[in-house]
């Protein structure tokens, strides 16, 4: 694949990274290439390397401008709140488009985004994230109950309580608490649990996986492993589903500071005709600017 002089940026969000991609004003990876293009900048240490690519493309007449994300397997994702934050920084110090509220389109549905600046630059970014379901049918899973709410499911030969929810991508909690057999998130077997649950047959389309330790109702800590690739030092859509899955079951307020790996979000819970939705508010930071050669 040609890639000579293709523009690029690389960011992250609470060291979640991305490789940003500018086809706002023409495409630079044709369609058939996107999936092949993101494995191979994604792969460590033979090429830039990060957890997935991010496009950044023309809206189709709904919002403003449109988000396409591509896992490290090539895989295409509906969302990534982390990914937004990033999206939403590099559009805005880009020139791109330059406005402190914008609304995004995403395969999960339109996400809109407030953006604090100083001096020019972009620090905090405060995501609507749309309305959440619980409906198996919607996540969606293979079972029989119309909200599967901490119930058990066979994991490589162990029990394991799950919440299963859809923020515009398909998450899977898992609170240590409820599990016999684990002390806290640091005892997971991740490289075990992570890849039995995201490919467990009850997801047909993979899951994300996530192991909270509740510190109080206001305060949790998160380990994830993301769908398609792997761990990962945070994950905004898991924050965000972590904590609505706790508010649903009773175990968390509706703010909620979430530590993760590589640092702090704030999650808040809102209620729309008796449906649950949140607010995800966090920053993101520009790594390096780069170009093929």
């Amino acid at each position: 694949m040609d890639l000579n002089g293709l523009e690029f940026s690389k960011l992250h969000g609470l060291g979640n990274d991305y490789v940003l991609v500018d086809e706002s004003k023409d495409i630079k990876i044709h369609e058939s290439k996107k999936k092949v293009f993101s494995k191979e900048v994604c792969t460590r240490g033979f090429s830039i390397g990060a957890d997935g690519v991010i496009f950044v493309t023309k809206a189709s007449g709904e919002g403003e401008i449109r988000f396409r994300i591509f896992n490290a397997d090539g895989s295409e994702a509906e969302m990534c709140g982390n990914g937004i934050r990033c999206f939403s920084k590099f559009i805005y110090d880009k020139g791109i488009l330059k406005k402190d509220k914008i609304a995004v389109e995403t395969l999960g549905g339109m996400k809109y985004v407030e953006i604090t600046a100083e001096n020019n630059i972009s620090k905090l970014f405060k995501v609507d994230m749309g309305i959440s379901t619980f409906k198996t049918s919607e996540i969606p899973m293979v079972a029989d109950e119309d909200e599967f709410l901490n119930k058990e499911i066979d994991v490589d030969g162990e029990k394991l309580p799950i919440t299963a929810v859809n923020v515009g991508n398909p998450h899977a909690i898992i609170f240590t608490e409820s599990v016999d057999f684990l002390n806290s998130i640091d005892s997971v077997n991740l490289d075990r649990f992570g890849p039995a649950i995201e490919n467990h047959e009850i997801f047909p389309e993979r899951i994300n996986v996530h192991f909270i330790d509740i510190i109080s109702k206001n305060e949790i800590k998160m380990l994830t492993w993301e769908r398609g690739a792997g761990y990962t030092h945070a994950c905004g859509t898991g924050a965000t589903s972590s904590v609505l899955a706790g508010y649903k079951l009773g175990k968390l307020d509706n703010k909620v500071l979430v530590h993760l790996p590589g640092g702090d979000l704030e999650i808040e819970v809102h209620e729309k005709k008796n449906k649950l939705g949140a607010f995800m508010k966090g920053s993101a930071d520009l790594l390096f600017d780069g170009k093929m050669i």
